[in-house]
């Protein structure tokens, strides 16, 4: 794969947050459609697509159902979050990921094959396939050489070259707990768009710098106060959902932490024993050559002879040797 990166922002001021929520929490799964799901909102969609894909001008956008069954009766079933096809036949799948799962990379690929296997055709086809674009929004990041990046964008690569072999399959990845641009810092409509989906449930004014027409659109949208009796319901329903599953995971984060804390203690108590052994074992080894060493010298032997039967060097029995004039102990 070829993976191309942006560096973290630079701190700064932090936005106003608001205290009860005045705007929708977008990691929510009502407020994601809310944004980006329907045709009242689709012009925001195409905003967000044309800034983070910047190969991509979408002109017009159509939605297309979510659910796709395989081939096969015992094949999955797959349900994408939001799945659109642009003027051009291209397909975009756009998914909010809130927590890790297992192969989670391999679930991106797989849901990847539904779209290119949906262009095979019957009778004489010559295989010439659309673009398939795979969005991937993370509340969580990677645990690899891509932890500290905001964007990553994959696609297939020529191992030799380093280049591109195939560009008509992409997926990117959105790692947001690593974009910390501030208000002031948003230089680009892709910044304002990262900062409108990390920060829009804790703002409590629109920022002076969104000054573009997509985004006082997206606040009129986001207000709570302005949700229907249904709406707000199902709001709440959904940001229940997603606060007990952000609890869940931080109080399985905070335990994971607090054990491996404690297999650390146990594992530097068990190696710190093992070492004290070790270090006790070559002290009373050193401890009885020196008594051997103390017995030849009284008895006679030379410096040569008690070397060899002690295992000392000369220069400790000369030491020794010093040492029993001076009537003091050797070490």
């Amino acid at each position: 794969c070829l993976m191309k990166k942006k560096d973290k922002a630079l701190p700064g001021a932090q936005p106003e947050l608001a205290s009860e929520g005045r705007y929708l929490n977008p990691f929510t799964d009502f407020g994601f459609k809310k944004l980006f799901g329907s045709e009242l909102s689709k012009d925001l969609l195409i905003s967000f697509l044309n800034c983070i894909l910047p190969d991509q001008q979408i002109a017009t956008l159509a939605y297309l159902k979510t659910e796709h069954l395989g081939a096969g009766d015992l094949d999955r079933r797959v349900i994408f979050d939001l799945y659109c096809e642009n003027g051009r036949g291209e397909k975009f799948i756009v998914e909010l990921q809130k927590a890790k799962q297992s192969f989670f990379r391999d679930r991106a690929l797989f849901y990847s094959t539904f779209p290119i296997q949906a262009q095979g055709q019957k009778g004489d086809w010559n295989f010439e396939l659309k673009a398939v674009y795979t969005v991937a929004i993370l509340d969580f990041c990677f645990e690899d050489e891509h932890a500290r990046d905001t964007k990553v964008e994959v696609k297939l690569m020529e191992t030799g070259k380093k280049t591109v072999f195939y560009d008509k399959l992409t997926f990117l990845y959105l790692q947001m707990p690593n974009f910390n641009k501030q208000e002031a810092e948003l230089d680009s409509m892709e910044d304002k768009w990262l900062y409108v989906l990390k920060n829009l449930g804790r703002l409590n004014e629109k920022p002076a710098r969104l000054r573009e027409k997509v985004f006082e659109k997206v606040f009129r949208l986001a207000e709570v106060a302005k949700f229907t009796p249904v709406e707000r319901t199902a709001y709440e329903d959904s940001l229940k959902y997603y606060r007990d599953l952000k609890n869940s995971l931080d109080t399985s984060f905070e335990e994971g932490k607090i054990e491996g804390v404690e297999i650390g203690l146990e594992i530097g108590l068990e190696k710190g024993m093992e070492q004290g052994q070790q270090i006790g074992m070559e002290i009373g080894k050193r401890e009885k050559a020196v008594e051997i060493a103390q017995k030849c010298l009284l008895k006679g032997m030379d410096i040569a002879q008690a070397a060899d039967l002690s295992g000392l060097g000369v220069d400790e029995i000369v030491a020794i040797v010093q040492a029993l004039k001076a009537g003091e102990d050797w070490p």
